[in-house]
């Protein structure tokens, strides 16, 4: 067996399947997959994030207990205003990775390869 299929239960048999469903199914969505983006830069208030995603605060809230129900993001409150944050890297990682599969839907040679070339 490779060796990273033994590191992480990343085999076919995974116990994690049903999960990463669950966490590709809590993605599915333009605007969460937003959020997840903005947030990538660190923390922002609910407010922000509206502005930032052109949606109103209560449809950005409701995205993001979501996100906070799926171990996605965090919340942190400061007195009556409630800023949000990634809980961990692998949501920024996931996204920007399919953000770069998207990009080779539309292009032959996509952004993120001509900025990084191969030797």
């Amino acid at each position: 067996m490779h060796a990273d299929m033994q590191e992480g239960d990343l085999g076919v048999d995974s116990p994690y399947v049903d999960l990463v469903v669950e966490v590709f199914s809590l993605l599915a969505d333009p605007t969460r997959v937003r959020i997840v983006l903005a947030l990538r830069e660190g923390e922002l208030s609910v407010n922000h994030l509206a502005d930032i995603v052109e949606k109103s605060p209560t449809s950005v809230s409701q995205h993001l207990a979501r996100l906070r129900w799926g171990r996605i993001v965090k919340a942190r409150q400061d007195g009556t205003r409630v800023f949000y944050s990634l809980v961990d890297e692998h949501a920024r990682t996931l996204v920007t990775q399919a953000v770069y599969q998207a990009q080779h839907a539309i292009e032959d040679v996509p952004a993120h390869h001509r900025s990084h070339p191969t030797s």
